[in-house]
């Protein structure tokens, strides 16, 4: 009986564990407090925890240095990714947005539910360029659709170490979308990595916060998200 009850027991730590690490708390900063540059360098920022725990969900090695930073005024919710990595692609058709899914970039999709019908996709390159989507599980995406007029601000820099994105994502579209639910945002934290040869076509590796339930390379489902906490 107590093998039994020892076991039990283990189980219920290792899933409150694995669910209090798929938990980010947003501090809240003063109103105004924070300005969107694009090289994440407002003071504001060093109140924000770091969250690093990205990993290769499809791969055993490890990956480049991802890093990325929440806060929130009540008004704008803001967010910080630094990506570090030898090779940055940003390729430039004159097709901005269909550019973004062919380039390194870093990604947060939302959703109200395990049922992600809809959910929204924020694709983000290292250009400062966007591809945001309305989508509906599975992979019903609408890339004609665009997140509010005037409710998102994304900036962006590089420099030899890597690329940093800097945004801010108004409150009130979050509500709309029906997104922010008790301060509460279902997020998924994601990177894409490019790696061009010279002898083949180029390789993608992703890059999640996340561990998804999926054997193939797959973010468009409920196990790949997170939990961000906006603190009062």
């Amino acid at each position: 009986m107590m093998k039994y009850i020892y076991l039990i027991t283990t189980i219920s730590l290792m899933a409150i564990t694995h669910t209090l690490a798929q938990h980010y708390e947003v501090r809240k900063i003063p109103v105004a407090g924070l300005q969107i540059t694009g090289r994440g360098d407002s003071p504001a920022w060093q109140d924000a925890a770091e969250l690093s725990a990205f990993s290769y969900p499809w791969r055993e090695d490890t990956p480049p240095s991802t890093a990325f930073r929440a806060l929130w005024d009540g008004i704008y919710f803001y967010f910080l990714y630094r990506a570090t990595g030898p090779v940055i692609v940003t390729p430039q058709t004159g097709e901005p947005e269909k550019d973004v899914l062919s380039s390194s970039r870093v990604e947060i999709f939302f959703k109200a539910d395990d049922n992600m019908d809809p959910y929204y996709t924020l694709e983000l390159d290292a250009l400062g360029r966007i591809f945001d989507a309305e989508c509906r599980y599975y992979r019903h995406v609408d890339a004609a659709w665009a997140w509010p007029e005037g409710q998102l601000i994304v900036r962006a820099s590089r420099d030899e170490g890597g690329y940093t994105v800097e945004g801010a994502i108004s409150i009130g579209s979050l509500q709309q979308l029906g997104m922010l639910h008790a301060n509460r945002l279902q997020a998924g934290l994601y990177r894409a990595e490019y790696l061009p040869h010279t002898d083949g076509p180029t390789e993608t590796r992703w890059i999640s916060w996340i561990q998804p339930d999926s054997a193939k390379p797959d973010f468009h489902i409920p196990s790949s998200f997170g939990l961000l906490v906006l603190q009062e």
